[in-house]
This record gives C-alpha cells, structure tokens and sequence, in this order.
C-alpha cells in the first residue's frame, strides 16, 4: 500500500480570513490548524487519528486533556472535518477513526471541563457533539462514505459514543483494551452524545445487557464485547493493522459513484462583534437588553443557474451553498456565545425569483455528488435550526423572499406573522424542495409536520402552484397570523415583548415537545428524551452539587447522594 498522503491544501488566499470576538468559541477552521487531529489520505481511505494534545484545552490552563480526552475545541475540527470529506475528496470511500495514542483510543469528555462549566454551555456541548456524531453517521446515509471505528485500546464515555457513531466497530484484543459508560457510577450523570440510545436503538444491545453494560466502571472487553454486540469485530494485536487496512479497502454497500475534483471550502470571512454578526447573505443584530436576535436571511444578489451543469460549475460562489453555509455559522455563534438571547425574530430580503431559481439548479443538480452534498448542506443546516433552544417568529413583509428553500426557515419557526396589506403585497411560495428534500429529526418534512393527521390540508399545501398571497397562505394554514397596515406593528411588537418575559426553561421545554410531532427516531429520542434527561441531572445535586460526583472528581472526597427517587 501507498504511503499515505498528509492532507495539504492550497493556501488561504488574502480574504480568507477567521475573526471572532475574545473569550467566544469560533467555529470555522481547517486542517492545517487541527491540534487535536492527525488526517491522512491513501486513495479511497482516509484516516483521522485522535491525538489530543493535552495543554491545547479551549479554555486555556483550565484543565488539562489527558488521555485523548476531548473539549469542544477537538469536535470543531472533527465537524470541520466531517464536512471537507464531503466536498472536497470525492475520491473517498472509507474513513477510519482511530487514535494516535497507544492502548488508548479516546477517555470522552474532559471531567474537569464538565465540572468547571456552566449549565447552559454542558448542554450544548452534548448537544453539539451530538450533531456532529449524527454528521458522522449521515456520511455513509448520503454520501456514500463508511465510517470505521479502529479501537486500538480503552474508549470509555464518549470515546465509546464516537464508536458508536461510526458504520463498524474493530476492538483490538489484548486482554486489556475495553469499551465503557461509567457515567452513571462514576459521575452521576449519562452518556451525553446519545450512547444509550444508539446501544438499543442502533446496535439492538439487548435492554438488559445494556443495564449492565452502563453500570460497569471497568467496561467490556474481549469476546464478551462482540458477543453483546457492543462491538463488530475483536482483533488481536498481531492482526490488528492488517485486518484495520482490510476492512477499510472492501467495497461498500453503496456505490455511488464521485468523479472529478472535489470543491474547496473557503472560509467564510465573518465579522463577529458584540452586538452583530455580519455575512454576506446572513445579518444578525443582538440586542442583549431586549434578550432578542434580529436574523435578516438574504437572497441571491445575482442571477443563479436554474440547470444543473452551471449550478456545478458555479457551485462555490452559488447562493445556495454559501447561505446555509453562513447560517449554520449563525446558528452556533447565537448557541453558545450569545446564550442570553430566547427570541429570534427572522427576515428576508431579496427577489423570491431569484431563490426559487437557485433551488430548481440545486434539483436539477442532484444527479451529481457535489448537488447531493450542497442539499445534504442545507437539510443538516436547517435540523441546526430546529434544535435551537430559543423561540423563532418569522416576520412576511414588503421585500420579503420565504420561497422554496428559504420558506423552510419560516416553517421552521415557532410562530409566523404575514403581512395583509393590498397596497404592499407580500407572497410565499414552494418549491420542488419543500417535497421532501429536507427531512427534520423525526424523518417528516416541516409540511408535513406541520400538518400531521391531516392529510387534506397537507395534499392542498403541496399541490399549490405559483406565488402565494396573504389571505391563501392563512387559508392553506402556512401561517400563524395576518395582521393589517394598522395592527401589523403593535401585534408584533406585543407577541416579541410577551415572549421576552416568559421563563426560558419553560418555553424552551414547550418548544422542545411542539416542535417534533409523529414518529419517534433515534434523532429526536436522543434530543428530545435523553437531551431532557441529562438538562435535569445536570442541575442535581446528585451530580453538580457541592458533593456531588462530577464536583467531587478527582478530589479525596465521596460523592453523596440524596437517595429519594423523584
């Protein structure tokens, strides 16, 4: 075999450029400044490596990641990483996740990291590495690209979920190496990335022996391991790169073919200050004392390709790509560094022509990989969206473009208000996309979330042609409310101030049960069950308390407990 190549990309040229405000997370790199990863490519394979580097924490001198210990700092890249793979090495068909680190595959979260957050950032660090877990999965859902977990020694809390994330799981055998959840005996809390849901809901890990399993300091190892199903294959160390290499090189289930040159991602050139975030095609003013985001999601400014060849010859400076590109960016700017914020109050401008023309090039472009992976792009975007813990009222005025793809954001929102005024129209419209292109987390549409159990409206919604005024949108049940020119402002502006003063956990729990009805899937079981689950263990004293396990880590002091079950 090839020595493998180390990942190289041309320079950044002089716009590309990586600003963010001190002491805030950013969340775009590139793997020449991946601390915490090693990449390589030999032809269809690609391997990434974990090799934490220990005094390279996100919070500087905080604490130190021993033991392929990880922050959120190590899954920035590995997301980054998930999403270059995509774009640009279409030549790939296999990822091997292992480790750099000898006998050690991966210790999980940092404990100290945990201990010494805040609630609210514990939350949406699970929350976000959760997603990328879930990214990691979607590669060979979507893009024909197998993950293979190479588990070359202990991977114990979320080392074991980033197992669990990938296609196939080899362990080596050595009599020593073991995967585990000691969260629950160790720390009193559980495995935050969805670990006990895809034991059940993934592998099939029978009830009981999963019960067993998640109680085990010491873990599982050995045959033992592959008999529960814990993992697929059991090596032993002499076999190990050997077998590692084999399973990799066999072919896939999925064969789709990629072809030509991949497409580079170039930063995305953000300014980050305070009381704004500035993209091109995405506007955010942050007004901390109202506890409220502006969000302005601007359409195409030039004309877009309506057909699939020069949708892809023009893919990188397409509006589509770059818009949910942006927003995604947004997105977790508004999570984690603004987490004062509980109201979004969501805008556009722009020609609604103009979108619905960049949205009949994307489907006219899905025959091809690269248009597959701009519209995966935009559905996993757009699930970043549904997951916001922050209410979203989508305002239709004069100048708006809510068409086709960009309707999905209205669709997503909490509640939507649409202008009524004869002298300004203002109208939406759908798209060949708001037909199934992009599923939330319980596997519906929002259309048809949004009319579950009642298929006639659903089928009346759908088969709508063309531009779409106030009084049809109110009638086919696409918006919430039409006020007039006369109740337009203070309707408005009475529902943002209301929202305001709600309590957040309050609306956010209430938003978290409205916003995926029907089916249940290993998605929303993992946002909206165990998500919920560990919020509330989070805050017990059990846990965080001043005795509590996770304080007490590392200290010569037991955990107490009060032992009432509520």
């Amino acid at each position: 075999m090839a020595q493998p190549a180390i990942y190289c990309l041309p320079p950044t040229g002089p716009n590309d450029k990586f600003e963010a405000m001190p002491e805030t997370l950013t969340f775009e790199t590139h793997p020449d400044r991946y601390k915490h990863w090693k990449v390589s490519f030999d032809g269809p394979v690609a391997r990434l490596d974990m090799d934490v580097q220990q005094d390279q924490a996100q919070r500087d001198g905080a604490y130190e990641l021993k033991l392929n210990s990880y922050d959120i700092g190590v899954d920035i890249e590995l997301s980054d990483f998930i999403q270059r793979v995509r774009f640009e090495h279409p030549e790939v068909r296999s990822v091997v996740v292992g480790s750099a680190i000898d006998r050690i595959f991966c210790s999980g979260a940092n404990i100290y990291m945990l201990g010494s957050s805040t609630h609210g950032f514990k939350v949406n660090f699970c929350k976000f590495t959760n997603e990328t877990r879930l990214y990691l999965e979607d590669l060979a859902a979507h893009s024909a690209i197998r993950t293979i977990a190479a588990v070359n020694g202990t991977a114990s809390g979320g080392g074991y979920e980033l197992a669990l994330a990938c296609d196939k799981i080899l362990l080596v055998d050595d009599g020593n190496s073991a995967v585990s959840f000691p969260e629950a005996p160790l720390l009193a809390v559980l495995p935050g990335t969805g670990g006990l849901t895809r034991l059940v809901d993934k592998r099939n890990v029978r009830r009981d022996r999963a019960d067993v399993f998640s109680t085990l300091v010491e873990g599982i190892r050995g045959k033992r391991a592959q008999e529960w199903g814990l993992v697929d294959e059991v090596i032993p160390r002499s076999k190990w790169d050997a077998r590692v290499a084999e399973v990799s090189a066999a072919p896939g289930a999925n064969t789709a073919q990629k072809s030509g040159p991949g497409l580079r991602l170039p930063p995305l050139g953000g300014t980050y200050e305070p009381t704004s975030i500035e993209h091109r095609y995405v506007k955010c003013g942050i007004d901390t004392k109202g506890r409220l985001a502006n969000l302005t999601l601007l359409g195409p400014t030039g004309n877009e390709p309506n057909s699939g060849q020069p949708f892809l010859d023009n893919a990188n400076e397409s509006w589509m790509l770059r818009f949910f590109r942006e927003l995604d960016d947004t997105l977790l700017h508004l999570r984690f560094n603004h987490p004062e914020i509980g109201l979004l109050v969501i805008r556009s401008k722009g020609d609604p022509n103009k979108v619905l023309a960049a949205d009949k090039g994307l489907v006219a472009a899905q025959n091809h990989w690269l248009g597959r992976e701009i519209l995966h792009q935009a559905k996993r975007t757009l699930k970043r969206l549904d997951l916001m813990a922050k209410s979203m009222f989508t305002l239709v005025e004069p100048g708006s473009c809510f068409v086709g793809s960009m309707l999905e954001v209205l669709l997503a929102s909490d509640r939507s208000y649409m202008l009524d005024d004869s002298d300004r129209p203002v109208h939406l419209a759908l798209s060949e996309l708001n037909r199934g292109s992009f599923p939330m987390p319980n596997g519906l549409t929002r259309i048809e979330s949004r009319f579950y159990l009642d298929p006639e409206a659903k089928k009346k919604a759908l088969a709508h042609e063309g531009p779409i005024d106030t009084e049809t949108a109110d009638a086919l049940g696409l918006v919430t409310f039409t006020p007039d020119e006369l109740d337009w402002d203070d309707e408005v502006r009475l529902a943002i101030e209301e929202r305001a003063g709600f309590s957040p956990d309050a609306l956010t729990g209430m938003e978290a049960n409205l916003r995926f009805v029907g089916p249940e899937t290993m998605e929303t079981k993992i946002f909206g069950r165990l998500s919920a689950w560990q919020n509330w263990i989070f805050q017990r004293p059990n846990a965080v308390g001043p005795r509590g396990a996770l304080t007490s880590y590392g200290k010569q002091t037991r955990p107490e407990f009060d032992f009432k079950r509520t």
